[in-house]
This record gives structure tokens, sequence and C-alpha cells, in this order.
């Protein structure tokens, strides 16, 4: 695993991933079980996002994400509404992709949520702690107002 990037909200942590290029292609590492970020495997699932699609808001109860973006450019939005977070209310804005290559891992009770920015369908990884269970989410409107950002 790469160098650590301190993030502003407590308990994510963002990580440089690692990249092998060659006259062939690239290999685009995610996540290994011996990573220090790595806690368990749920699943892995990729969502597939249309430019200017906005994929907003979810919050999981129980779940640790684990996201990359191997393709495209993906803008994830995440906002702390912890009681008892020392950063409860900030918002931050990660840009990721191919050129910008970072896995982010967001602990359960932080809302998210992502757009595709640019030209092309952009690729979202996710390395899941669970099993998606519907019981465990909490959505919201892009638009609502319980979250201070607006999507642009």
């Amino acid at each position: 695993m790469g160098k650590v990037i301190i993030s502003k909200i407590e308990g994510v942590i963002i990580t440089d991933l690692k990249i092998i290029s060659d006259e062939r292609g690239a290999v685009l590492h995610m996540l290994r079980s011996d990573d220090p970020v790595f806690h368990k495997f749920g699943e892995i699932y990729f969502s597939k996002v249309f430019p200017g699609v906005i994929k907003a808001w979810k919050l999981h109860k129980k779940m640790t994400l684990n996201l990359a973006v191997p393709m495209g450019k993906v803008k994830l939005v995440l906002y702390d509404n912890r009681a008892d977070s020392k950063t409860r209310g900030i918002i931050e804005e990660i840009i990721l992709s191919e050129e910008n290559y970072k896995l982010v891992t967001v602990p359960p009770q932080i809302w998210f949520g992502f757009t595709a920015i640019g030209e092309e369908t952009a690729l979202l990884a996710n390395c899941a702690t669970i099993v998606h269970d519907p019981a465990e989410v909490e959505r919201l409107d892009p638009s609502d107002n319980k979250i201070p950002y607006q999507w642009k």
C-alpha cells in the first residue's frame, strides 16, 4: 500500500494506490488482505456511472466501504453527520481516477454520493466488509437539504 493521506473526516482513510504499467497495459492494485485498512471481505461490486449522473445520498449503518476508480473520473462526496464525531458537519470532495488513483476507506455512518465528471463513463469499485443488506442502508435524494451540499 502507498502513502496515507489525511482526510478531513474522522475515520476516513485515503491511500495512494499502485499502478504497474507497460506497453501491454496496466495492473491497478486496489486492496490486499494484508493491507492495514483491510478488515474483512463481504463482497465486491462495480458501479458504472454515466457522465453527469448523481448517485447520492447513501449511508451504511454497518458496512465499511473501500472505494477506487480504475476507469473514468468520479467526484466522491462525503458528509459526516455522526453525533459523536469531532468532524461532524464536515463535507469532503475527493476526485478519483486512474490519474489520481487512490483507495478511500469510508467507515459506517458517513453519508456519501458520487458523480462521473468529464465525458466518459466511470467505474467505481467497492470492496465492502459485509454483503449488501437493504436493511442497513439509509438513502436521501441528492437534492435533500438535510445534507448541506449542492451538486453542480
